[in-house]
């Protein structure tokens, strides 16, 4: 099982360590989730987009590339290569203004291409979208805000998943798609915030 983890926060995964002012809880989800996995013999690879100083914008030279199904920008070759061989895609960001932070839709955008990640069937009946990440069993997000659940889910519509699944990796044809929402965390007790991360640790030592 290869589990590719996706970690979007400018604080990058070092701030997974419970450090006033230099802590981030996505990223200590992302460190859970590591641990998890790699506690149940997982091959792990992980993307920090930050740590990586990836840039989530479409230039005019990636979008041309994109039309003639290449690749220009060698990071994203190298992302692109990396989600090929991954079984599952473990995406974790916050959420900021009701979506995902601007890298993990760049990461969309510019390594989740045409001739890649998908094909297009030309004339084709219904979904005219074919999943090309074979490899691929399922795609988790885990999400962490400072708005309740409830009020995400149902005053907003749940933004986040019909971007990631229903907008993406949906329409392109994966099966298995995850949504962990860690809400309201800025008023949970410490205690709170363990139990979190040590279920998220379970959940990813029994990820299959």
């Amino acid at each position: 099982m290869r589990t590719l983890v996706i970690l979007d926060h400018p604080y990058t995964l070092a701030s997974a360590a419970d450090v006033e002012h230099e802590r981030s809880f996505s990223a200590a989800v992302a460190a859970a989730a590591i641990r998890g996995a790699r506690s149940a013999g997982h091959e792990v690879d992980v993307i920090d987009l930050a740590a990586d100083g990836f840039d989530p914008v479409m230039s005019a030279d990636d979008l041309r590339a994109w039309r003639l199904q290449q690749v220009v920008d060698p990071v994203v070759a190298d992302y692109q290569q990396r989600i090929l061989a991954a079984n599952h895609l473990a995406f974790v960001f916050p959420i900021w203004w009701e979506a995902m932070p601007a890298a993990t839709k760049g990461f969309l955008d510019r390594v989740l291409t045409q001739g890649v990640a998908y094909e297009e069937i030309r004339g084709a009946k219904g979904n005219p979208f074919r999943n090309l990440m074979t490899e691929l069993r399922g795609v988790s997000v885990q999400t962490v805000m400072t708005t309740p659940h409830p009020v995400y889910r149902w005053w907003f519509g749940d933004p986040v998943t019909k971007i990631m699944f229903r907008g993406t990796f949906g329409k392109i044809g994966v099966r298995n798609l995850q949504w962990h929402n860690y809400a309201n965390v800025s008023a949970a007790s410490d205690r709170r915030r363990a139990a979190l991360l040590a279920a998220t640790e379970r959940r990813f030592a029994t990820c299959s």
